[in-house]
């Protein structure tokens, strides 16, 4: 229980049902002045998980994992963003500090199963779990729960999975829920002023200034950190203006410090390659196949045909797709259901591109 909206009415719903309940929160991270409003990792959002436990009449733990949010999350967050990639912390976050770890204690608490407000469903058939997108496509969590391992996922309970978010706000309401109007957090937990290259330089004593670069390799101008910069970026360059063509960032070259920017139809691609991937049902595809794949959280997913690798994966989309970022998680859909996932390590359209750069 974050002591937000979503996992507060599925502690209610599931208590409405007549389940037997212990409340467990994770304290994850040290929040401070400002970023306390609104986080999961800051006390007041921890008062507000207790407050929901009281109103329930459970049980309620708070459980400290920072260190293990620091090795698994945080560092493994800083280590990419030095290697020029965009991280997706909160796949890292599920599969190691979170639901994996909290299915393996479980059993100090007397509890058969773990229930969270993600917005998925899981169903048993043919003797092993599925993993689906929830009926809220527009808030559908199934893209971060990719690299639960079965004995995890046949454990998990989604109550939420079956509504969208208004109606997860009116049962709140209707089960007189504290926090049923508390907004929702947009940002990471870790970083909710969005500052990336700020946060890094404060974990890592500074950051390292580069140049912008044009594809021939031109100098453009400077930037304060690599750090600051994801693949499709706009916004916040620093640079150009007036009537000229907008740039975008196409890529990022840690080695050089440099980020090289280009028109936005140099951000289209049809393939991508993955590594470290983890498949729902234990074992890898022997054969590819056709699917769907999402390539970042609020991506819809395309089709594609994928081809399993010895290392993960290769897709290739029906249609070219837009700023295909490393580092982020590419995540593979048959239908509704989750086949598997794993982070994206090359995108062939740039790499090709700027091979004579």
């Amino acid at each position: 229980m974050s002591g937000g909206v979503d996992s507060s009415v599925a502690a209610a719903l599931l208590h409405e049902q007549g389940h037997d309940l212990v409340g467990v929160t994770l304290h994850l991270w040290d929040a401070s002045g400002t970023e306390q409003v609104g986080r999961c990792c800051a006390p007041e959002d921890r008062d507000d998980a207790r407050r929901t436990c009281e109103a329930l009449g459970i049980p309620h733990y708070v459980l400290d994992e920072r260190e293990a949010f620091r090795r698994h999350v945080v560092e493994p967050f800083l280590d990419e963003y030095a290697r020029g990639r965009t991280p997706i912390p909160c796949v890292q976050c599920n599969r190691t500090v979170k639901l994996v770890h909290l299915a393996e204690l479980a059993a100090r608490f007397g509890a058969t199963h773990v229930a969270t407000g993600h917005y998925a469903r899981v169903i048993q058939q043919d003797g092993r779990a599925r993993l689906l997108r929830g009926v809220d496509h527009g808030k559908d969590q199934s893209y971060f729960l990719y690299g639960l391992p079965q004995d995890t996922l046949a454990r998990m309970v989604f109550p939420l999975g079956h509504l969208v978010k208004d109606q997860t706000r009116a049962e709140g309401r209707r089960l007189g829920v504290p926090n049923a109007d508390k907004p929702d957090s947009q940002e990471l937990c870790f970083v909710p002023d969005g500052d990336i290259l700020g946060f890094v330089g404060r974990q890592r004593g500074g950051t390292a200034p580069g140049t912008f670069v044009d594809e021939a390799g031109r100098t453009l101008g400077s930037h304060g950190g690599i750090e600051g910069f994801t693949v499709g970026q706009r916004k916040g360059l620093g640079i150009g203006g007036g009537s000229e063509k907008p740039r975008y960032v196409l890529r990022i070259l840690p080695a050089q410090r440099e980020v090289v920017l280009g028109g936005e139809e140099a951000l289209a691609s049809s393939s991508l390659h993955v590594g470290g991937a983890a498949w729902v049902a234990g074992q890898p595809p022997l054969e590819p196949f056709v699917g769907a794949v999402r390539v970042r959280y609020r991506h819809e997913p395309a089709s594609a045909r994928v081809f399993p690798t010895e290392e993960g994966f290769r897709v290739e989309f029906d249609a070219p797709q837009r700023a295909i970022t490393p580092g982020q998680a590419a995540v593979v859909y048959v239908g509704d259901e989750v086949i598997g996932g794993g982070f994206i390590t090359e995108e062939r359209a740039i790499e090709v591109q700027h091979a004579s750069a």
